[in-house]
């Protein structure tokens, strides 16, 4: 009934469609039932039956019966039942393109409706997230529940609308054919239940696995410049081998036991065939029905049995559907972020105060930040250095709420950012991360990225700023050169440039990169932070670096350790103070002079 509601939930939106679905396919059905009955018909004439029992409309029966000559009255009953085929191919024809068309609207609605939800999942759900997985659940899980929707919940309702009529028919008949014809019903549905208790069990099972084998598959084709290097080919091929054989031994199994529900499903069909036939044929010698009633009984009796075969396989849709719907609803539950929002949206000039920051990853047995304060004056230029996992990224995370503190206050020109409204706080603080993601598109596309409106010189002024705008004219297309998904063609240099160009292209008073300035030389880390300083010098700038010859620019330098603020103060106090900053500098400042040295003895 679970599986039912939330299937339900996504088509309700169309109810009036479904309900067209099934007057359709409740009319073909009634007209389907028509046809027995014309060949019943034909063959009492052919018998020169006086007294006809055929369940046909009087106004057909009088005109047939107004006909004298048997060879023309058949040639008539023949010409009716391809006007009827004709009628019913035009109604199967609407049906099936209805059926199609809920599949889109469902299908389209489900991909948005979970794309839109994944966009708006925490930054730790990202962090946490199986890509591969998330790719299956918007695309072949979407497609199986649509399809379902659309075809099967109809077909379900067709199936008993079938059974109805046709039971009806074969009563006119032989109230006795009629429950001989159903004997099978109860048997059927019995196997139907259990066949879909196995289906619900294996289906979930083969999702899992087919999600690894597509979460293998993703991972490689992104990664493949890595496995190349260093020549990993065959580790991984192994990996795609054995999850690809775990996949297919699932569906193998399962195949296994479809093929013998559906074999013993024949063979006790043809029982049920040759039973009625047998019943019919004792009746008959009895007198009770004529050779006619029998041969309509046969032909109605497809009407009972083969729609009740055919449960199994809605069951088994059912099955793929209630998992695939599953899944989906797993995502969807998840809260979005914003659920938890602030309302308010003041004027954001950089001021920033950290008030006893404590923070601790759900998954961590101990807090990654501890009691963490200091205070940023707008326009000032911070850099943030420290161990690796000293909580230099987790920092500039909780400023954008990307994270959640656990303890403490974050104030952004004294307000709360608990109080900011995200979308608002995320406008004014640009994050530049150490690894951007370029879209595969052109150079001016990705620097235009937030709006493709923006006039041309803005982004060029974005990209001089940047420091790359030279090396963007000297590519063969100039700004209309495809970079590869995830900036592939470019160096690493010119990938944060170009995502620092995209940043700067919308003006923000507080702009931080977070390590994103490591894959520049010295002189263009410089360079850029100067033409920012000089663009707007009221500008607040934080800079988490690993860089000491970055650090001692800094207006101010705060230094971690082990998750507390271990020392703050400019360079020139730092370097003379016993601490983490001194040890660092010591050992980069010593290979900067070393470095410095052998440049000027080059020249």
């Amino acid at each position: 009934m679970n599986g039912i509601k939330k299937l339900w939930s996504w088509g309700k939106r169309y109810i009036w469609l479904i309900i067209l679905i099934v007057v359709l396919s409740t009319i073909l059905q009634w007209l389907y039932a028509y046809l027995p009955l014309f060949i019943q018909y034909a063959f009492e004439r052919l018998g020169s039956v006086t007294d006809q029992k055929t369940d046909l409309p009087q106004f057909i029966l009088n005109w047939y019966n107004g006909i004298e000559d048997t060879l023309t009255c058949l040639l008539m009953v023949g010409a009716t039942m391809i006007g009827l085929q004709a009628v019913r191919s035009v109604m199967r024809f609407l049906d099936n393109y209805y059926q199609g068309a809920l599949a889109q609207y469902v299908g389209y609605d489900m991909r948005l409706k979970i794309y839109d939800h994944v966009l708006n999942l925490s930054y730790t759900y990202h962090n946490h997230s199986d890509i591969g997985d998330l790719i299956q659940r918007s695309t072949s899980d979407v497609d199986q529940t649509a399809s379902f929707i659309s075809g099967m919940i109809p077909g379900l309702i067709d199936i008993f609308v079938t059974v109805i009529i046709g039971a009806y028919r074969v009563f006119q008949i032989s109230p006795i054919l009629m429950w001989v014809s159903l004997i099978s019903a109860p048997f059927n549905a019995v196997a139907s239940i259990i066949y879909f208790r196995y289906c619900n069990k294996q289906f979930q099972q083969i999702e899992e696995a087919e999600s690894k084998m597509t979460t293998i598959i993703q991972e490689n084709v992104n990664s493949a410049r890595v496995v190349r290097a260093f020549a990993n080919e065959e580790y991984e091929f192994e990996k795609m081998d054995e999850a690809n054989k775990k996949y297919t031994k699932r569906n193998g199994k399962f195949n296994t036991v479809m093929a013998a529900f559906w074999g013993g499903s024949d063979f006790f069909v043809f029982l049920q065939y040759a039973l009625t036939m047998s019943v019919g044929i004792f009746l008959a010698r009895d007198e009770a029905l004529s050779a006619a009633d029998i041969v309509a009984a046969l032909l109605l009796m497809g009407m009972l049995i083969w729609p009740m075969r055919g449960l199994g396989r809605i069951i088994a849709s059912f099955g793929k559907a209630s998992v695939a719907a599953n899944r989906i609803d797993e995502v969807l539950s998840i809260q979005e972020e914003y659920e938890v929002d602030g309302t308010k949206t003041p004027e954001i000039t950089g001021d920033i105060e950290f008030k006893n920051v404590s923070f601790q990853f759900d998954d961590d047995s101990k807090p990654l930040l501890r009691n963490v304060s200091f205070h940023i004056h707008s326009g000032q230029t911070i850099a943030i250095v420290g161990k690796t996992g000293s909580g230099k990224s987790t920092i500039c995370n909780l400023l954008a709420r990307m994270l959640e503190i656990n303890e403490g206050e974050i104030l952004l020109d004294g307000v709360s950012i608990v109080d900011i409204e995200k979308k608002h706080l995320r406008k004014n603080i640009k994050l530049i991360l150490q690894d951007p993601f370029l879209f595969s598109k052109t150079v001016y596309d990705n620097v235009a990225i937030l709006d493709p409106k923006l006039p041309t010189e803005r982004v060029y002024e974005a990209a001089r700023t940047a420091s790359i705008h030279q090396e963007i004219e000297k590519f063969e297309r100039g700004y209309k050169t495809i970079v590869g998904e995830k900036g592939t063609t470019l160096s690493g240099g010119q990938k944060q440039r170009i995502a620092i160009a995209r940043m700067l292209v919308h003006d923000s008073n507080v702009i931080i990169f977070d390590d994103s300035l490591s894959a520049l030389d010295t002189k263009t880390d410089l360079m850029i932070r100067k033409a920012l300083k000089q663009k707007r010098k009221e500008q607040t700038m934080i800079i988490i670096t690993h860089r000491s010859s970055t650090a001692k620019e800094a207006d101010q330098i705060i230094v971690l350790d082990k998750g507390t603020v271990a020392q703050i103060g400019k360079h020139e106090e730092l370097v003379h103070q016993d601490g983490l900053y001194k040890e660092l500098w010591g050992i980069q400042g010593d290979l900067e002079d070393e470095f410095m040295s052998v440049l000027k003895e080059g020249n």
